[in-house]
């Protein structure tokens, strides 16, 4: 896919809006939500899908993914996490679903950047892209 970004906590704007990342090679993870890796739950990660000078972010290589896509997030202090992308919806800006954001329920990695259409006037991209990836359970065969 193309999309190696280095990922960094992220809140909430005074408004109630999800902070991004100013730098678009920088993808934010909901600090208030699961992380990538845990057990149940929306693990959330947004970023820019282009500067203001018109330069494409790291998460414009969301445009080119499609279901069935493998989407790999490194961490730190742990082993990789493996995820299957299973859908991918263009929604308005003002429209996100709150389940999005849900802190329980099965596990899945949730990756939000703008999406067309783009208006200057309006502030911006008016709708965002979500993509939705659930978790990889790798089965390794054992023989004696």
């Amino acid at each position: 896919m193309g999309l190696d970004a280095r990922v960094r906590p992220v809140g909430v704007t005074e408004r109630g809006d999800m902070t991004i990342p100013d730098d678009p090679a920088v993808a934010g993870w909901y600090r208030y939500g699961p992380v990538p890796g845990s057990p149940q739950g929306s693990a959330v990660l947004v970023g820019h899908v282009d500067s203001e000078t018109g330069a494409l972010g790291e998460f414009a290589a969301l445009y080119e993914i499609r279901r069935g896509d493998r989407v790999e997030v490194r961490r730190a202090e742990a082993a990789p996490v493996a995820y299957r992308v299973v859908s991918r919806a263009t929604v308005p800006k003002d429209e996100l679903p709150p389940s999005v954001f849900r802190r329980t329920g099965d596990p899945v990695l949730t990756l939000i950047t703008c999406a067309p259409p783009f208006d200057p006037e309006a502030g911006g991209y008016r709708a965002n892209l979500v993509v939705t990836a659930e978790p990889v359970r790798e089965f390794r065969e054992f023989r004696e």
